[in-house]
């Protein structure tokens, strides 16, 4: 397939990443030392130049092109170019976007703007979230087979009671899959001897009511559904995070200094609580009981402000702190000064443009730790490497790095075992390295 992205920042330049390897990438930015890094770092073909000209787009090939992604930091700009793409070509055009009203403009009238897609990274930032919040020590959350399975990252503690437990030992759950364990720089696929340590990151698969029987084991003193939440900043981010948990029945507190915003906020908000006020005044904090929250959301404009105000939440007790964070190089600080999660927006539109990418391949994919692994959904057909032979046959013909977490067969969960045999039609869900990603799917798919 011959994709051309317009727009080399983290967004595009994590997307030429990802499909260097099994399609023919042309990258536009109008960065000349952007251009040329890329030139030496991917297997690209780089062009100078901005691409909202027609001209430019014609020097990448576009009437060729089966794909346009458009993920410059301008919404405007984005959907220009991908007008522009259509002029010369039936390519299929995605559009990043920021502004949650121009994707509604945008779902209202199917093709507006002579885009196909449309990604909005504040929306897919405040989903991401809401997931994480749902379950505590989580890392990251993602849903697969229409939601009858789940897979969760969590990171164990030195108090909790499976850290020091071999995974044998702490697999006691009927629908419950222990994929691998990322410990420090170095990613496991873990058998029933690994033992499980604090401050690894575990990956596990299987039913919603396991990952939360898990959940509750791995941190057994916290209330899996958080009641008292927190979200500082009223950014589009912070908004738009608010009204995901509204509409799961929720009623949030949100900060916000600006008294405009504040009040333009509770007009907006009708179950949650505006607070106008500094979040980094720690009498405030105090005074307005923010210490008996179960979760506070940093979600201010500014990596350093919700750096900081995550500390806070810290020395007030609280146990879970979530950080928007748009600079990818402060995600290990982030996380090492005590910070839970940290969510990069651009990151996550990135993973959302690539999963629309393989969407001939796999039904959903969920990316790890900045994509050093990934989970896939597949719908398996009769010549599949895994159809009609137990999986501890079939998964010793694949790569190292692989491991089926959960079947989907006819709208029902099979826990997969060594003698589990795989049907034509099921929906698995596999743990892959993502190194050699490409590999397994020619393989199982």
């Amino acid at each position: 397939m011959r994709v051309i992205i317009v727009g080399a920042g983290q967004v595009g330049r994590s997307i030429a990443a990802n499909l260097q390897d099994t399609h023919d990438v042309i990258v536009i930015d109008k960065d000349d030392t952007i251009i040329s890094n890329l030139t030496y770092s991917l297997d690209v073909l780089a062009i100078h130049g901005n691409g909202t000209e027609q001209q430019i787009l014609r020097e990448a090939g576009v009437e060729k092109a089966d794909l346009v992604i458009a993920c410059t930091d301008s919404d405007e700009v984005n959907v220009v170019v991908c007008g522009t793409a259509k002029t010369d070509s039936d390519a299929f055009t995605i559009a990043r976007v920021r502004q949650r009203t121009l994707l509604t403009t945008w779902e209202g009238s199917q093709g507006a703007f002579g885009v196909d897609f449309m990604v909005c990274t504040d929306l897919l930032a405040a989903q991401a979230i809401f997931h994480i919040a749902g379950l505590p020590a989580t890392q990251d959350v993602e849903t697969f087979a229409g939601g009858l399975i789940r897979m969760a990252e969590f990171e164990l503690k030195s108090t909790s009671p499976v850290a020091g437990q071999t995974v044998q030992e702490a697999d006691r759950y009927d629908s419950l899959t222990f994929a691998a364990l990322f410990r420090g720089e170095e990613m496991r696929i873990v058998t029933g001897d690994t033992e499980l340590r604090a401050g690894d990151r575990v990956i596990v698969i299987g039913s919603p009511e396991s990952i939360t029987s898990f959940a509750e084991d791995v941190t057994p003193t916290t209330d899996i559904e958080p009641d008292e939440i927190v979200i500082v900043g009223a950014s589009e981010i912070g908004f738009q995070a608010a009204r995901e948990f509204e509409e799961h029945g929720y009623q949030p507190r949100l900060v916000e200094q600006d008294h405009d915003r504040a009040q333009e906020m509770a007009e907006l908000l009708p179950n949650t609580l505006v607070l106008e006020s500094d979040a980094t005044n720690i009498d405030f904090l105090e005074t307005e009981h923010i210490d008996e929250a179960d979760i506070v959301i940093a979600a201010l404009g500014e990596d350093d402000k919700n750096l900081l105000v995550s500390l806070l939440a810290r020395r007030l007790g609280i146990d879970r702190t979530v950080a928007v964070i748009e600079n990818p190089d402060y995600l290990d600080l982030f996380e090492a000064v005590g910070v839970d999660v940290a969510i990069n927006p651009r990151e996550e539109t990135a993973e959302e443009i690539v999963r629309f990418t393989r969407a001939d391949y796999t039904e959903k994919i969920a990316m790890l730790e900045h994509d050093r692994a990934e989970v896939i959904e597949i719908e398996v057909d009769q010549d599949s490497i895994l159809v009609g032979r137990d999986i501890s046959t079939a998964v010793a013909d694949l790569p190292t790095g692989v491991v089926i977490g959960a079947i989907s067969r006819r709208g029902e969960l099979v826990t997969p075992r060594g003698a589990t045999v795989v049907e034509p039609g099921d929906h698995v869900v596999v743990f892959v390295d993502a190194a050699i990603l490409d590999e397994v799917l020619d393989m199982i798919s």
